[in-house]
């Protein structure tokens, strides 16, 4: 069974809706804009952000036009920092196929990411509610912040793990808040509402940050990032941080120097060298409990984004939303 599928159906002809207009929107007279936002509009990955605004929407008092567009410009505003951070992290791949940086230029890749904004300010505005505006606009200072953030901490792999949820706590637990509070809010929900799902939207975005983090220590690739690429990008992950912890100092040394290495010299090292760096750092990382004590902070904060739904009475929606749950922490890309 498509368990996407099965999720998406409460709001199945909504979302056809949804659709239409995300490709709708992102369309220009110009003709290489038009075919860049072409490209980006084709690779659209599972599409939960959207499917998130219009269950929040279906389960305070069913989705509006308001919601529909909403989800676009949220849509939108995700692609379009996506964009932005390819360019920012040199990214050679974006969901399995270049990314636009790579496939155009630099230069290209940063003035469609300003265009998608643009268009992005352009539909929020025009909700003409001031309660979504202000969520929105929260939502764009909150991502860049957390990029340069990041940024920052990159100076160093080695942070905390306080300074590890500030990282993802400001990008991806903030955009999937405001896409579960904008859905209450543009359906008319209650206050209540806005914020129990505001409180179920940023755990749910927390718990697929720490999946994918625990994906980059599989076995297998992937589609669209290979398994150990946050080292290779320089960056240290939970799994790979409470491992550390665990460890003696020698042997937290050794593996530090080694990534390290397989992120300083990844051009100057063969294949066969890279393989056993990274697999020896995987090794080390289960040895020590990494990837199962990320499982155990995922289901804590699945257990309170289940109570905060407890506010709503059962019916499919909710349902969809607890599967959605359930399925960010099994996925297996």
């Amino acid at each position: 069974m498509d368990i996407i599928a099965d999720i998406r159906r409460p709001i199945e002809e909504s979302f056809y809706q949804y659709e239409h207009l995300y490709e709708e929107t992102l369309r220009s007279d110009n003709p290489l804009l038009d075919q860049v936002l072409r490209y980006i509009a084709a690779k659209r990955g599972k599409q939960i952000r959207p499917m998130l605004v219009l269950l929040c929407a279906q389960l305070c008092r069913g989705i509006t036009d308001k919601t529909i567009r909403t989800a676009v410009a949220l849509e939108i505003l995700h692609n379009a920092t996506l964009v932005h951070d390819d360019v920012v992290d040199d990214s050679p791949m974006r969901r399995g196929v270049p990314s636009v940086q790579a496939n155009w230029s630099n230069k290209v890749a940063v003035l469609v990411g300003d265009w998608m904004l643009a268009r992005m300010i352009g539909m929020v505005g025009e909700l003409r509610n001031t309660q979504i505006l202000a969520i929105v606009s929260s939502l764009a200072r909150t991502l860049s912040s957390g990029e340069l953030v990041q940024l920052h901490a990159g100076s160093s792999m080695w942070i905390s793990e306080q300074q590890y949820y500030s990282i993802i706590g400001q990008k991806t637990a903030e955009l999937f808040a405001a896409c579960t509070e904008v859905g209450a809010v543009s359906a008319g929900g209650s206050a209540k509402q806005q914020s129990a799902l505001r409180t179920f939207g940023r755990e749910l975005g927390l718990i697929f940050q720490l999946k994918d983090d625990v994906l980059d220590y599989s076995d297998t690739d992937m589609a669209g990032k290979p398994t150990m690429g946050d080292i290779r990008d320089g960056k240290a992950t939970l799994p790979l941080l409470i491992a550390l912890e665990r460890a003696t100092p020698d042997e937290a040394g050794h593996i530090r120097t080694i990534a390290e290495q397989l992120c300083n010299e990844k051009d100057r090292l063969t294949e066969k060298e890279q393989q056993e760096i990274e697999q020896e750092i995987k090794s080390f990382v289960i040895r020590y409990d990494g990837v199962q004590y990320a499982y155990r902070r995922m289901r804590g904060h699945q257990h309170k984004a289940i109570e905060a739904l407890d506010i709503f009475h059962d019916n499919p929606v909710k349902q969809a939303l607890l599967q959605l749950l359930e399925y960010t922490i099994t996925r297996m890309y």
